[in-house]
C-alpha cells in the first residue's frame, strides 16, 4: 500500500477518489439486457442464465423441495450464528418504528403523518464465491418488520443449479414470499419490469457487482432502488493507541470483498503506518481470497497526517461506506464525522461485526454518497402518506394566508379555492 504523508489539500480529491468504473463499456451491454428481459420475460431471462451463468433452468422459481433440501444441508452451528444475527438485526430495526405525526398546526387545522410499506419490493442478493446470506438477513428482516406484503429475491445459480442452502434458509427463515434463480442484470431487469414468473418490485434493494449496479442506476426511472452505490470501501482512523494487526485485519476484510473494493487508512504517524504494512503483508499471505485482495490494495491508500483535526477532516472528505475510529477518545472523535454509512467506534469493533450480527445495517452508501444517503433502514421499506383536515373555524384563521400568497404567485384558482369557502362561512 502506498503511503502519502501530509497531502496538501490540493491533493485530497485524487485521494479520496475511488477505482473507476467500466461504465462507458457496461452500460450498452446492460441497456441490452434490460430491453431482452422487458420485451422476453422469462424467455430472455432463462437465455441470459444460460449465456452468463452457464447453467440451463427449466424455471428461475426455487421450489419447496430444493427449500427444505437447504435446510438440511446448513450446520447446525451456522444455524445458531444466523438465529442469533437474527434476534440483534431484528431488535435494531425493531425499535426504529415511530408513532406518526398528529397535530395542529393552529387551532383547526390538523396535520397528520401515516407511514405504510412498500407494497412490493425486490431482494439482490450476490451469489458466486462469497454467497451472502447475511445480505438476506439485513433486507428481509426490515422488509419483514415494516410489513411488506410481497419480499421477492433474486440470487445467481451455481453451475448446478442451484442456489446457496445458507441464502435459501436464511432466506424462508425471514420471510421471503419469492425466490428465483437469477444474477446480474437480468435479475434486476426481471424485478423493475416484472416477467411471467418474477413479480415486478416497487423498489429494488441490494448490493453486486458492476453490472447490477449499473442496471439498479438504469432502471431507477422505473422502479425505486435504495442508494446509487459501488464497490465496498473502508477508512480507518488510527493513533498510537491502535492495534496495528487490528488494523491490518479490518483492512483486509473489507479488500478481500473484490478486486475493486478499496480499504484507506489515516494514521497519525508514519511509524504507525509501517507497522500496519508489515501486518497487511504478513496477514494477506494466509487468506485463502490473497488474490482478490492483493488486488484491491493496489488502488488502496495510507495518509499520515499530523492532527486528529485533519484526520477528521479528511475522513468527511472521502465519506467512507464503513467508518473506523480506533484512536483515544473515538466517541470524541466520532461527534465530528459528518459523513459516513456506519461507523465503528474502539479497538474492538470490527467492520465485520456490522456485517454480520451487531444489528445495525450493513447495506451502505459507497463511493461518496454517505455526504447524501444513508444506509439500509426501516424507513427504506415505507412510504410517508400526509393527510390535513381543516375545520370551517380553521380556514376562517388560515384562509386569509393562503390566499395572500397565491394571489402572489399569481395562480387565481388557488385563491378562489379558499375564498368561495370563505364566502359560504360568512
Amino acid at each position: 500500500m502506498q503511503i502519502i504523508v501530509n497531502p496538501e489539500k490540493r491533493e485530497w480529491a485524487a485521494l479520496t477518489a475511488r477505482p473507476q468504473m467500466e461504465r462507458s463499456t457496461i452500460g450498452p451491454r446492460v441497456a441490452a439486457i434490460l430491453d431482452a428481459v422487458r420485451a422476453e420475460g422469462d424467455d430472455a431471462l432463462l437465455r441470459l442464465t444460460r449465456e452468463i451463468d452457464g447453467v440451463k433452468l427449466p424455471s428461475p422459481a426455487v421450489t419447496a423441495d430444493e427449500i427444505e433440501e437447504a435446510s438440511r444441508l446448513v450446520p447446525q452451528e451456522l444455524k445458531t450464528a444466523i438465529a442469533t444475527a437474527k434476534n440483534n438485526i431484528e431488535r435494531f430495526h425493531a425499535a426504529q418504528q415511530g408513532e406518526g405525526v398528529d397535530l395542529e398546526t393552529m387551532p383547526g387545522v390538523r396535520c397528520v403523518q401515516k407511514a405504510v410499506p412498500i407494497r412490493s419490493v425486490g431482494l439482490y442478493i450476490p451469489g458466486g464465491s462469497a454467497p451472502l446470506f447475511s445480505t438476506v438477513l439485513m433486507l428481509a428482516i426490515p422488509a419483514r418488520i415494516a410489513g411488506c406484503p410481497q419480499i421477492t429475491l433474486c440470487s445467481p445459480p451455481d453451475k448446478q443449479g442451484k442456489l446457496s442452502p445458507a441464502i435459501l434458509y436464511t432466506a424462508q427463515l425471514c420471510g421471503v414470499t419469492h425466490i428465483f434463480k437469477a444474477g446480474g442484470a437480468q435479475a434486476v431487469a426481471a424485478m423493475a419490469y416484472g416477467t411471467q414468473s418474477i413479480p415486478k418490485a416497487d423498489k429494488i434493494f441490494g448490493p453486486g457487482n458492476q453490472y447490477v449496479t449499473e442496471a439498479k442506476q438504469q432502471v431507477s426511472q422505473f422502479t425505486a432502488i435504495d442508494m446509487p452505490a459501488g464497490p465496498s470501501e473502508v477508512l480507518v482512523m488510527a493513533d498510537e493507541t491502535a492495534d496495528p494487526a487490528f488494523v491490518a485485519s479490518d483492512l483486509l476484510s473489507q479488500a478481500e470483498h473484490g478486486p475493486d473494493s478499496q480499504a484507506m487508512l489515516v494514521a497519525s504517524s508514519r511509524a504507525l503506518a509501517e507497522q500496519v504494512v508489515r501486518e497487511v503483508e504478513r496477514q494477506l499471505a494466509e487468506l485463502p481470497r490473497e488474490a482478490i485482495a492483493s488486488r484491491a490494495l493496489d488502488h488502496s491508500r495510507i495518509i499520515v497526517m499530523d492532527t486528529p483535526e485533519e484526520m477528521v477532516e479528511f475522513a468527511n472528505a472521502y465519506a467512507a461506506e464503513h467508518l473506523i475510529i480506533s484512536m483515544d477518545n473515538p466517541w470524541e472523535v466520532a461527534r465530528r464525522i459528518t459523513a459516513a454509512g456506519s461507523v465503528f467506534i474502539g479497538n474492538y469493533t470490527p467492520e465485520s461485526a456490522g456485517d454480520y450480527a451487531s444489528g445495525t445495517n450493513h447495506t451502505l452508501p459507497t463511493y461518496g454518497w454517505a455526504r447524501s444517503c444513508s444506509g439500509v433502514n426501516l424507513d427504506s421499506f415505507m412510504r410517508k402518506i400526509t393527510f390535513q383536515e381543516i375545520s370551517p373555524a380553521g380556514l376562517q384563521r388560515i384562509g386569509g394566508v393562503i390566499e395572500t400568497m397565491a394571489a402572489a404567485e399569481g395562480l387565481g384558482a388557488h385563491k378562489n379555492a379558499v375564498t368561495l369557502r370563505l364566502r359560504k362561512l360568512e
